[in-house]
């Protein structure tokens, strides 16, 4: 999953991103209302978490710019503004759920789970099957056989993107931008690292490997039996 955090609280935004990366999704994030506006226009989001005070561009303006463009986006609404009042406000703008100051991570983190669910329609299909590994995104499980395998946070998005695309060669860049958010190459081995310990889990002690080099190109996962 992919969010957009629209906050000014510098310190704020940096907790919120930090935790949703570290509950295995990509966040960005934006200072005031015009950055945030440009950035999700761009369309890559699958929720939007926006402040509703916010400098240069007040965040129910933001919302109403993009329903009046057609963007369908959903918008967790942010705010210390908690009365009932005010929530209807938001939601009248064009806002989907709306959660007042101060929050609980895990609260927002459900919240914002249940929009993106809501919104997209490969959010419906939640286990992903080769040959005989199955990964269930809602239990964030994974089992080879009859064998649970126990992944950290960043093997699990590696083995879930390339469960997603089964039998198509994803490459080095396309892992960096969708598992590690890099649009750019950090001439690190980070890729390596991760697939060589993703592959002792998966594919050893197993007949057949899943997870195959394509030389020049990248990886792919396919049962060859």
């Amino acid at each position: 999953m992919r969010v957009l955090v629209i906050e000014d609280d510098q310190e704020a935004s940096a907790y919120l991103v930090k935790a949703l990366k570290e509950a295995g999704h990509v966040a960005d994030q934006a200072g005031d209302g015009d950055t945030g506006l440009a950035i999700a226009r761009e369309g890559i989001y699958d929720v939007l978490v926006i402040d509703r005070m916010l400098p240069r561009r007040d965040g129910l303006s933001v919302i109403e710019s993009l329903r009046g463009e057609g963007n369908r986006t959903p918008v967790l609404i942010l705010s210390a503004l908690g009365q009932v009042d005010d929530r209807v406000t938001g939601l009248r703008a064009g806002g989907d759920d709306y959660l007042p100051k101060p929050y609980a991570f895990s609260e927002l983190l459900a919240r914002v789970e249940v929009l993106a669910r809501r919104n997209s329609p490969q959010e419906a299909q939640t286990v992903y099957r080769v040959g005989d590994l199955q990964l269930d995104r809602l239990s964030r499980s994974v089992v080879r056989g009859s064998e649970p395998i126990l992944l950290q946070p960043r093997e699990f998005r590696l083995l879930e993107y390339l469960m997603k695309n089964a039998g198509t060669v994803v490459t080095r860049t396309m892992l960096l931008e969708k598992v590690w958010d890099y649009h750019f190459d950090p001439q690190t081995n980070v890729i390596d690292v991760h697939m060589s310990r993703l592959r002792s889990k998966i594919d050893k002690g197993f007949e057949r490997p899943l997870i195959h080099t394509v030389r020049g190109a990248g990886y792919v996962i396919r049962d060859d039996g």
